[in-house]
């Protein structure tokens, strides 16, 4: 970690919801170091306790409900905004859950910091696919925002509460689209998150992998730990990022195909396990969202965070198999 990031984060009070989830719980794995004060809030009541430097306090209950943004927003300083529900086939299905779960919650932490006059700054996890069919590549923030899901339409209206009320001056706020994130970590509760590490695993346990169709739809992949990093980095520039969104990946296109090809043929050597990649036929309620082509073009937010990915496609899955096997994670 940059030792700006450590600097910064000294003494501050910090709020990461969906705390037991995969993006929060690496974040928080990340800073536990730090002489600052973490607040973890989650439904889940099975938080391990944190060994850490940091000081630590747990808030439990439905992110649904007011009083529970109440009592976590008091004297925060940074909220690291993950908590979400992100299978979009169950957001097709029961679309006011969805929003419910996606947007209801913005408004009521937005509403807890107007109450409170604190104006923290919030640091919100977007998704790239707010953009719907991109008309090329790469992806800027200049695209249009034309969503074709519900999951994507509620995500893109929490990102305008949060920018409507950072202009109003209530918070200083950011969204930070992600691409395809993946790396060491808890699994992700939604099926279908996190296919690489999915598709990780399997091959370790000796597992074949499954590809619909040829595979040929081009991903930016970015590992967890440049993730990581773009979101430390906002928070320290806030300033700079406030009322924006940036669009965030690596700049790497890879298909589909090559990203399973490379944990098959990897894993095969990291574990002697034979791995097979097999075709199958797509599921007949595929997303036209599954069947683009996404490169992320994060010159922006590098120009003004500094921030850079160090892993490639290649790095972070050798990373990511070997630590798997190290944790035995599989």
């Amino acid at each position: 970690m940059q030792p700006k990031i450590k600097s910064y984060l000294i003494g501050k009070r910090l709020l990461i919801t969906g705390a037991s989830g995969y993006l929060a719980s690496n974040l928080v794995n990340s800073v536990k170091d730090i002489p600052c004060k973490i607040c973890r809030l989650s439904r889940s009541h099975e938080l391990p306790p944190l060994q850490g430097v940091a000081l630590y306090e747990d808030f439990y209950g439905d992110i649904q409900e007011p009083s529970v943004w109440e009592r976590a927003m008091k004297e925060v300083d940074v909220v690291f905004h993950f908590a979400a529900q992100t299978n979009l086939y169950i957001a097709e299905k029961d679309p006011i859950n969805d929003y419910q779960a996606n947007v209801l919650p913005m408004s009521l932490m937005l509403e807890a910091s107007k109450k409170n006059g604190k104006r923290p700054d919030v640091i919100f996890a977007g998704t790239s696919t707010a953009v719907g069919l991109p008309h090329g590549l790469p992806v800027n923030e200049t695209f249009p925002d034309q969503p074709i899901t519900i999951y994507d339409t509620h995500k893109l209206m929490a990102e305008m509460y949060l920018k409507h009320y950072a202009r109003l001056g209530f918070i200083r706020g950011t969204t930070l689209r992600l691409t395809n994130v993946y790396g060491p970590g808890p699994k992700s509760s939604s099926e279908g998150r996190g296919i690489l590490n999915i598709m990780a695993r399997r091959a370790l346990s000796g597992e074949n992998l499954t590809l619909y169709g040829d595979g040929k739809y081009i991903r930016d992949y970015i590992h967890i730990e440049d993730t990581l990093s773009a979101f430390l980095l906002a928070s320290t520039n806030m300033a700079s990022v406030n009322e924006k969104h940036f669009v965030l990946g690596t700049g790497q296109g890879h298909s589909i195909s090559e990203a399973l090809h490379q944990i098959a043929e990897k894993s095969t050597m990291k574990t002697g396990k034979y791995v097979q990649i097999e075709s199958v036929d797509p599921p007949p309620n595929l997303s036209p969202i599954e069947e683009r082509c996404f490169i992320a073009d994060s010159k922006s937010f590098s120009k003004i965070t500094g921030w850079q990915p160090k892993y490639s496609l290649s790095e972070g899955i050798d990373q990511t198999l070997d630590t798997l096997i190290l944790q035995n994670d599989f």
